[in-house]
């Protein structure tokens, strides 16, 4: 049997950034202005460490390149699909979108787009989130921001803990402060501000991309149509909650009680501990610690009171 890769977690400080990370997760972070945790990932601008094994001390993107059959996905071509992150909102984030892997593709030198997904880890009393915005049409919205009618242009929503958002490309968003969220998402780093409420960054605003975001924002804003959240086992042993599938990933959460063996499908996945401590196939995990089960590994037994995000690729 190969071996589960536990990996090292790299951190990125922002002007919106706190310091949970540390209080609820234990990490070592740079400074109480931490705001990502890029707990899965191989991308240029964070390229995590495997932590131990085998692999001790690799990057996730040599093993992608190196290793392919690691990630059941020999021949393929491109680069490693997903990242992981948690997010630490301690003030509110710029206004933002991302563009489609088209658009991207044309107009970042190649890069991937951004299709990402959100689980709320846990929120202020009262929070709210941006998702959508309320222009009926692509002229009204580019009115709207070209006037910087902001109230009326986004749509916020109030939200709880254990609440799921999926964000699609040409999707307004923006992650509200006090909040702390497991992103899932495509392995890229392109985001698009349209507004960042005037805020100072070492004495002068932060860019903005208004051009661009008015050529990938959707207009008008559609909610998904698609299924939300569905439990799918709930017994005794185990919660299995379905939260999404869509063209680049499926996301699921366990809530294991004791004892749940869980096989995923071909290829690798993802798995984040977010709450509790007990074991994988003998080897102890705890709140914090994030893995990736390779190809061909068979049945990951968990034991212990557990809530794990797991992830996995669907192009």
């Amino acid at each position: 049997m190969s071996e589960l890769l536990f990996m090292e977690p790299v951190f990125k400080e922002a002007i919106w950034g706190g310091s949970r990370l540390k209080e609820v997760y234990g990490y070592d972070i740079p400074s109480d202005h931490t705001g990502e945790c890029w707990a899965i990932s191989a991308h240029k601008s964070g390229d995590g460490r495997v932590a131990s094994g085998a692999y001790k001390g690799q990057t996730l993107s040599s093993l992608w390149e190196n290793h392919r059959e690691l990630f059941g996905a020999e021949g393929a071509e491109g680069v490693f699909p997903l990242l992981v992150k948690i997010i630490d909102a301690k003030s509110d984030l710029s206004i933002q979108v991302h563009p489609d892997d088209v658009y991207a593709g044309v107009h970042e030198n190649g890069s991937l787009g951004k299709m990402e997904c959100w689980y709320i880890l846990d929120c202020d009393p009262d929070a709210t989130i941006v998702v959508g915005h309320n222009a009926k049409d692509h002229d009204e919205m580019v009115r709207m921001i070209e006037e910087k009618r902001w109230g009326e242009f986004i749509r916020q929503i109030p939200i709880k803990k254990g609440d799921f958002f999926q964000i699609n490309p040409g999707c307004v968003h923006a992650i509200k402060g006090g909040t702390l969220i497991l992103e899932t998402q495509q392995s890229s780093d392109i985001t698009y501000r349209v507004y960042d409420y005037d805020r100072l960054s070492d004495g002068k605003p932060r860019p903005l991309h208004v051009k661009q975001s008015i050529d990938v924002i959707r207009a008008p804003y559609k909610a998904d149509e698609g299924k939300g959240p569905q439990v799918t086992v709930d017994n005794r042993h185990v919660v299995r909650t379905h939260l999404v599938t869509c063209p680049r990933y499926t996301v699921v959460k366990l809530d294991v009680a004791d004892i749940w063996e869980e096989t995923f499908p071909a290829g690798f996945a993802n798995v984040s501990v977010l709450e509790g401590e007990g074991s994988v196939n003998g080897t102890p995990i705890r709140k914090g610690q994030h893995f990736i089960v390779p190809a061909g590994y068979g049945a990951c037994r968990f034991e212990g009171a557990l809530s794990l995000i797991c992830s996995w690729p669907e192009a």
